[in-house]
């Protein structure tokens, strides 16, 4: 059995997309869900998300929504994004960021063209997953999103989805073929090249 952890945010289509793929994964392979803050992983390292740059959101709200079809993934984009992603991130580590509960919360956000901030719809998701609004506020479940953020950071996952496997860190939704080689084959990522790539100068 191999683990992996993948690191993700409600907010970011990319996430959505790498959550659908999961079943590409190996069938040995053990799945670790981890919310984290996108904007924490932003702000860290002084990036701006794609929903920042004019031209780049369009790209990206493009591109997602033909990807999506392609992959024959339900997708639609929220009546308005980027939207505050705390409550759907602090709803998943408060009832368990198991594979069922991540999945209706990402239904939720990016099936139905809805408003991801609805409070009522919100309250109505969270009373179906069990968790309560005390739950929800409480010190401890804001303490874990932080911690998962900063741990997130220390090892060096600068943005959403990122594929954690052996203590090597894949990139995005479109990485997955990636991960699957590595998986196979740790020769895929550890060879001469890539240790050549890793060490190159900055021209």
């Amino acid at each position: 059995m191999r683990t992996l952890t993948l690191y993700f945010d409600f907010v970011s289509p990319y996430s959505y997309i790498a959550f659908k793929r999961l079943h590409e994964l190996p069938s040995d392979a053990a799945v670790e869900l981890t919310p984290v803050l996108f904007a924490g992983l932003l702000n860290h390292f002084g990036n701006k998300g794609p929903a920042e740059i004019d031209v780049k959101r369009r790209w990206t709200y493009r591109w997602c929504t033909w990807w999506a079809k392609e992959l024959g993934i339900p997708f639609r984009f929220p009546a308005s994004h980027p939207f505050n992603p705390l409550h759907h991130l602090r709803l998943a580590l408060a009832v368990g960021a198991s594979r069922e509960n991540v999945g209706r919360i990402f239904d939720a956000i990016w099936t139905s063209g809805a408003e991801a901030t609805d409070a009522a719809a919100f309250a109505d998701l969270a009373r179906s997953l069990g968790a309560d609004e005390p739950r929800l506020a409480s010190a401890e479940i804001k303490d874990a999103l932080r911690r998962n953020t900063e741990e997130a950071v220390a090892r060096g996952v600068f943005g959403v989805p990122t594929w954690e496997v052996d203590r090597e860190l894949f990139w995005g939704a479109d990485a997955l073929d990636f991960v699957n080689a590595f998986l196979a084959d740790r020769a895929a990522l550890h060879n001469e090249e890539m240790r050549r790539a890793d060490s190159l100068p900055v021209g």
